[in-house]
């Protein structure tokens, strides 16, 4: 619909394919409405930016009960769990969710913003790492807002999520209590926090094992199995490759395993391999993935928390909560082969 037009309530029953009865009792009786139907209601007043009376007030007394959640890939195994957490948390103090699958593209985020614009969403949750793109052409300030899964570079959100840095350090001392020295770290990126913070745990644990910079492999990469194949085909065009593969996430470590198969290479007697975050299909690896848990539905349970706090008393400042992951041994981490060493 054309900005320039302002939108109607035909306009929103058309487009939900529902009557405009049915519209009405989703905006002023929403608990006679089918939870389906009300959904398609909301997405269709987000889309249209159509308000009421009613809406407006009640955006203006703070009495919404919606929070939206900005994901750029819904089908991340990290997301569904992380959502159970919020869902629940949401649901347990009378708030529903509304979730905005943007696949990165800013045109999709601006729309989903109009959840906020038109009064549907009082909150925002982004799993996103960065603020909705182009949200400044709304011309309207971002809600109470947190950050799970990744943290915001650079900004004033709260964000609720794994402590990445002892995390990382747990990772590289499992490594290294198997006896491993020459041990690569795979996903470098500083504009990811997040990864970032894994580094700085992997460099923490080295430097309380007196292994030298020089003596350390640090691969860029942006989490992707494809980042993961690609370091191992990098590694082999050095003269030193390490005996131990510290992933920056799972996909990573399933992108390591792939390359080194590829090779014909036997895991883990060739090479142990570790990675972050225990996705679903880590135990069915072969060999099954050793990797850090990453505490999901706490992750969102507390993030709706924060959330739902700061909507009742604003934050004078930004919060940080990270929560402690678990080492989880499987079988692909051993000691290093003799040859190796």
């Amino acid at each position: 619909m054309s900005n320039s037009t302002t939108a109607t309530i035909e306009d929103v029953a058309r487009m939900a394919e529902v009557s405009i009865a049915t519209v009405s009792r989703a905006i002023h009786t929403p608990d006679k409405v089918a939870k389906s139907t009300r959904q398609r209601v909301n997405q269709a007043i987000a889309i249209t930016g159509y308000t009421t009376n009613a809406m407006a007030r009640s955006l203006r007394m703070g009495r919404s009960n919606m929070i939206l959640v900005l994901a750029p890939d819904i089908g991340d195994p990290n997301f569904s769990n992380i959502l159970v957490g919020l869902e629940n948390e949401a649901r347990a103090h009378g708030y529903g969710v509304l979730i905005g699958h943007t696949q990165n593209d800013p045109e999709r985020g601006l729309e989903y913003l109009k959840f906020l614009s038109s009064g549907q969403a009082s909150g925002m949750v982004l799993f996103t790492g960065h603020e909705p793109f182009g949200h400044q052409a709304l011309g309207q300030n971002l809600p109470p807002s947190v950050a799970v899964f990744e943290p915001v570079f650079g900004s004033k959100i709260s964000y609720v999520g794994v402590d990445d840095v002892a995390g990382g350090r747990k990772a590289a001392e499992h490594l290294l209590s198997a006896g491993h020295r020459a041990i690569a770290f795979i996903g470098d990126n500083r504009t990811r926090l997040g990864q970032a913070r894994r580094r700085q745990g992997y460099d923490m644990a080295l430097d309380a094992a007196r292994i030298a910079q020089d003596k350390r492999m640090v691969i860029e990469g942006d989490g992707t199995t494809e980042s993961g194949r690609l370091a191992v085909e990098q590694l082999f065009m050095r003269d030193t490759l390490p005996t131990a593969f510290m992933c920056v996430n799972d996909a990573t470590a399933v992108g390591v395993m792939n390359g080194l198969a590829a090779r014909g290479y036997d895991l883990p007697n060739d090479f142990s391999i570790i990675g972050f975050d225990d996705v679903p299909q880590a135990t069915y690896l072969n060999p099954a993935l050793t990797t850090i848990r990453q505490p999901r539905t706490a992750i969102g349970k507390q993030a709706m928390a924060l959330l739902l706090q700061s909507l009742a008393t604003p934050l004078s400042a930004p919060k940080e909560v990270l929560i402690m992951p678990d080492l989880v041994v499987r079988g692909s981490v051993t000691s290093p082969t003799r040859k190796q060493r």
